[in-house]
């Protein structure tokens, strides 16, 4: 067993395995909820890259240490880095981690990614393009970017998008959380193992000395079950979600949500209304928009839309909200952020259709993924 530093003279961010023919990458910052650094996804793609084009590595097996597969992207430090110098810093480890994203969703060899934990953000960027996501009792599950200013991104416009029904919208919107059951539920997992059974299937994974999908899959099965879907379960509501979150813009999810309370009086659709009138009014029209639009693209042409996205509000010329919403949840953490324009009446469609648009500036490129030997709708089958 050997351990690689992601950065020289820092502790060590991702830990390494080798076990026969699999590689086990292991997110390490647990105090931080394995939150990803630049270093991080610097050091995972240059290895995912280096596994790919080694013929003894067969397969890797993806996790993170303490109470969190990945709490999504260390964006605190991204806003730090933006004032410190300008939004190009920022910029960079968007740029870095979607092109991390692209080679897992377009990768050669299978990733097994055990998500004993949280998995947020960029934590479901890293694992949802992945061909096997293993979710347990002690999974959660979030795209809580709304409530931050941003919008759903490190692909997740793909992979919302092709869940059932309108729930990809109502996932991406609300920041709604979801439970290991849930996740099987909807595809966003391929797999349920019991926390008790983990080192049980690993260590038979790393028994395995093949890249074939299917004896991979039969494996995991061995140790699988299926969970109780709670009675609660925002799964169930299905119906209702499709009906509300259908609906064409933001005002029109809200409005017929609350149409929704005169005959319903389901403690979940006031919940939900509260969650998206705590959110963003801007992130919330441009989620809405960008999940629409990843319906009909592939992977990568999500990814290079959502860069164009993410450089328009590390700007902040459009708007300041990002940095106003990491400032109220993630530093002051009064919960209380002062969005502008405070509301969604107030964002226009020309507001919107800025953040699709080019970056004004000459320097600015569009994001360039890396050639493939896959094409970029290899991910389609797999949720």
């Amino acid at each position: 067993m050997a351990a690689l530093t992601s950065a020289r003279g820092q502790q060590e961010q991702v830990l390494l395995e080798e076990n026969l023919s699999a590689r086990t990458l292991i997110l390490n910052r647990p105090k931080q909820l394995n939150a990803l650094s630049y270093q991080m996804v610097t050091f995972l793609l240059e290895h995912f890259l280096a596994y790919e084009e080694d013929p003894n590595v067969k397969f890797i097996v993806l996790k993170g240490n303490g109470r969190a597969f990945c709490a999504g992207g260390d964006v605190s430090a991204v806003v730090r880095d933006i004032r410190e110098g300008n939004w190009r810093l920022g910029a960079n480890f968007f740029e870095k981690e979607y092109m991390l994203n692209y080679v897992m969703a377009t990768y050669t060899k299978p990733q097994v990614s055990i998500l004993n934990g949280i998995v947020m953000g960029g934590g479901a960027g890293a694992s949802m393009h992945g061909r096997f996501r293993v979710a347990t009792e002690n999974s959660i599950f979030a795209m809580p970017e709304t409530a931050l200013g941003l919008f759903p991104d490190v692909g997740a416009t793909y992979f919302l998008s092709r869940l059932p029904g309108f729930f990809g919208e109502y996932v991406g919107l609300t920041g709604a959380r979801l439970d290991g059951a849930e996740m099987l539920a909807c595809g966003l997992a391929t797999h349920f193992v019991p926390s008790e059974n983990l080192s049980l299937l690993e260590e038979a994974l790393y028994k395995a000395d093949t890249s074939d999908p299917a004896i991979i899959s039969l494996i995991i099965d061995e140790y699988s079950q299926q969970p109780y879907l709670k009675e609660q379960s925002t799964y169930h509501r299905l119906e209702v979600i499709d009906r509300c979150f259908s609906q064409r813009t933001v005002e029109d999810i809200l409005s017929t949500l609350e149409r929704e309370t005169m005959n319903n009086a389901d403690a979940w659709i006031l919940t939900t209304i509260q969650s998206l009138k705590k959110a963003s009014p801007t992130s919330l029209k441009i989620s809405l928009r960008s999940i629409r639009k990843g319906r009909l693209e592939g992977v990568g042409q999500c990814l290079v839309r959502e860069y164009r996205m993410v450089c328009h509000v590390m700007q902040g010329k459009v708007s300041k909200d990002f940095f106003e919403g990491c400032r109220a949840i993630l530093l002051d953490k009064d919960r209380n952020p002062k969005w502008e324009p405070p509301k969604l009446e107030l964002v226009s469609n020309s507001n919107v259709e800025q953040y699709f648009s080019k970056i004004d500036d000459e320097e600015w490129e569009d994001l360039k993924l890396p050639a493939r030997r896959h094409l970029p709708g290899y991910a389609t089958a797999k949720l």
